[in-house]
């Protein structure tokens, strides 16, 4: 793959996290034949960037290669699900009970796809050399995942018994719309530490050179910047229509948006593609 095809796929999948919100926020897509045409677009685009970084990688038959190659992967497939299914789907109160469903289920596979990628980076990692601050970030990437997997199964049961009904039961169900206050700790919990995970394997890939000196404070400032906008922000998530003020303007809701989170770990997947793709001849 040519230099400057590299770069232009980094640069794509870079922006992705920012494309797919545009797309997912915009209810006017959700037409029937728009939609998926649309998210088939998109997810063949990230899959063809991402193959087009890892493609050597993999058929080299190293297993370091191929380990790096995995990691890249598995942080990408939240937002390339996203942009495949997600499209035109709105917030949770826009959308259907189905949709919602998916949704949930998207978010589930998500947080065990980012999990599974942390600890195969955790791995690489510690054959790398380092060995200080991994095992703080592998413990809070594992909790993270249990976190996000409670949250996202009870708001996936709740919209699955919703569709079984056939019916929006908003005053039945209101947990399921608007995350309740026994749930909200858990999605608070499981932000602040996939945010902590986020820093310390930053921390651990600028250790080994893996990220520059400018790259690892960048990536641990805005992991500092998350936790204390969470912080300011409570457990509990507010309503995003509350108040005169746009929800985008609150870096409290913005960060503890569920799949915010998992932006970081996918520019730090996208540098360890680049590696994998680097270190081939």
């Amino acid at each position: 793959m040519s230099d400057t095809l590299r770069r232009v796929s980094c640069i794509f999948l870079c922006s992705v996290p920012l494309l797919v919100s545009v797309v997912v926020g915009v209810r006017a897509l959700r037409i029937p034949g728009v939609y998926q045409a649309l998210g088939v677009l998109l997810f063949g685009a990230i899959i063809g960037a991402a193959w087009g970084l890892v493609a050597r990688a993999f058929r080299s038959g190293a297993e370091a290669q191929h380990r790096m190659g995995l990691v890249g992967g598995l942080l990408l497939i939240p937002f390339a699900l996203v942009a495949l299914l997600w499209v035109g789907l709105g917030t949770p109160g826009e959308a259907s009970p189905a949709e919602n469903k998916m949704r949930f289920l998207i978010l589930l596979l998500g947080a065990i796809a980012v999990t599974g990628g942390f600890a195969v980076l955790e791995q690489a990692i510690h054959e790398a050399g380092e060995r200080l601050y991994l095992s703080l970030g592998s413990v809070a990437n594992i909790l993270a995942g249990a976190a996000y997997l409670v949250w996202a199964s009870f708001h996936l049961g709740g919209f699955v018994l919703e569709v079984q009904d056939g019916q929006r039961q908003m005053q039945t169900l209101p947990a399921v719309l608007s995350p309740s206050e026994v749930f909200d700790p858990l999605l608070f919990i499981a932000c602040v530490l996939t945010y902590l995970a986020t820093l310390i394997f930053a921390v651990c890939m600028g250790r080994v050179a893996w990220l520059g000196r400018g790259m690892t404070r960048a990536f641990v400032l805005a992991s500092v910047a998350a936790l204390v906008a969470l912080a300011v922000r409570g457990v509990s998530y507010p309503e995003p229509i509350a108040g005169d003020t746009p929800w985008y303007m609150h870096p409290g809701f913005v960060a503890g948006i569920p799949i915010v989170p998992w932006m970081m770990p996918l520019w730090l997947g996208l540098v360890v593609l680049q590696r994998a793709d680097d270190a081939q001849p």
